[in-house]
Formats: C-alpha cells, structure tokens, sequence
C-alpha cells in the first residue's frame, strides 16, 4: 500500500507521518509539504497512492486544487482532508474527497479510513470516458482500441443518451441524416453493434451494452464519465469543462450547447 501525506507545516506532517506509522507501519508513505509536489510525483513518476491525506490551506497548489487534479491524474486514489478549518467541509464534498477530519490526525482514524478503501476485488470496474474536447475511451489508463471509427461513433452516441435506448432507425438517423437505403443501413448498424460487443468482451466490459430486441443503451453506472459527473455537479469535472463536447462528432453540437446553459446556471 502506498500512502501520501501533505501539510506544509512541518510539525502537523509529522503528527501525521507518526500517525500513519502508528496505523500501518508496513505501508510505504511519501509525505510532501507542498501538493504541488505530490501531483508531479504521481503525474511524472507514475505513482498511484491508495490514499492521500492533505492538508487544505497551502501555498500554491491548495488541497482542493489538488483534489481536482488528482480526479484525472490517479482517478482511483482516495483523498481524505486533514485541516482545521471546518468551513472547508462543503468544498470538499464538492469535490467529493472521501473523508474530511479536523487535526491532529489519529492512528484510529487511518485506521477508520482505510477500511473504507475498496479491494482490488470489490472495486467495481468502470470504463473511463472523455466527452470534453474529443471523445475518448480508456481501460485501465490506456485508450481503448476501437478496429472502426464508426463502432467508437456508436458508443458515443450510446454514452450521450446517458443509458436511454434508441433503435437502429434512431441511430442511423442521428448519425447520418437521411439515408437511400435504408436496409442497408440497419445492416452496417448491426456490424457496428457486433464489433462493439466484441469490444467490450475482449477487455470483460461486455455488460456495459444493453440490447433488448430491436432497442440498445449502456449502463452509465459502469462508465467513469466526465459528462456525467458534471451533471451531477462534480466540481472535478465542471473545473475541466472548456465548452468542447465530443467535437469529433457534428451530431453532439445539441448537447454541447445544452451543457454550455448547465454551465453558466
């Protein structure tokens, strides 16, 4: 297991340290007074802590600040806050941190909050998906080979529904307008939806597609998506927000200006 702490005064971070030590002492821990530091280490040395314990208030990159960056860099990284400022709880709600607790830092609660933390066998697997800028899939920090750009157009057009079904007639329409022929089309429809079965079963995320007879969605709960968070109000994904949705695809302009309404609310 490998832990971070970060507090920029450096009597609190080793209360903490002990504290950790205390808790887990065959854990590796990694303390840093300034979470800028910590970010580069995950960012440019590809370290994936457990768990972090941070302070809020710090020169620079403040622990919120690095809670949201922390959401892209190491998605599966839990953050619990260490402060003593209470007016803080809401913000880091907000930016969903996993615990908040007021200094000194005991062994008792790290103990507490990494029971909380998920195993590798009940953390449930999640496909990561990008709809901001261009639409982009990954698997376990890689980007998710697709053999055809249209089976990726189709998974697109599947996470913008957010898990509604469509038909084959409400796809085709969706993304190619009118067609001549429309059996034809329904045709390269079903290839589409085969190779994205096929897919999703090569990497075992066969159960994020739907089909139902003639009708096909996606589970949204089994997608970590930036589009979806920011419904919900994730100051994460609003702060990653630049106005660009799925600009790879001219059928998104719809959702893009709904999202820009949503934004300035």
């Amino acid at each position: 297991m490998l832990i971070f702490a970060i507090d920029d005064e450096p009597k609190i971070l080793r209360d903490t340290e002990q504290a950790i030590r205390e808790a887990v002492p065959e854990a590796k821990l990694m303390c840093f007074a300034l979470a800028a530091d910590a970010l580069a280490a995950i960012r440019d040395k590809r370290l994936r802590p457990d768990i972090v314990f941070s302070d809020i208030e710090m020169p620079g990159l403040s622990g919120l600040e690095f809670a949201v960056a922390l959401k892209t860099a190491s998605p599966d990284t839990r953050v619990v806050f260490v402060t003593d400022i209470p007016k803080y709880a809401l913000d880091a709600f907000r930016v969903r941190a996993q615990g908040y607790i007021m200094k000194p830092l005991t062994p008792y609660e790290v103990r507490t909050e990494l029971e909380a933390l998920p195993t590798a066998g009940n953390r449930p697997k999640r496909l990561r998906v990008q709809c901001f800028g261009s639409f982009e899939v990954f698997w376990q920090g890689e980007p998710l080979k697709f053999s055809r750009r249209q089976t990726k157009e189709l998974l697109a057009y599947l996470v913008d529904r957010k898990g509604a079904s469509c038909t084959a007639e409400e796809i085709i329409s969706a993304l190619w307008g009118d067609v001549a022929d429309m059996k034809n089309a329904k045709h390269r429809v079903r290839n589409f939806v085969g190779d994205l079965r096929e897919t999703l079963r090569q990497i075992g995320m066969e159960d994020v597609l739907i089909r139902r007879g003639a009708h096909l969605a996606i589970r949204p709960e089994m997608l970590d998506c930036d589009y979806y968070r920011m419904l919900e109000d994730d100051m994460a994904s609003v702060n990653t927000y630049r106005g660009e949705y799925m600009t790879n695809y001219s059928w998104a302009e719809l959702t893009a200006g709904t999202l820009y309404f949503h934004n300035i609310s």
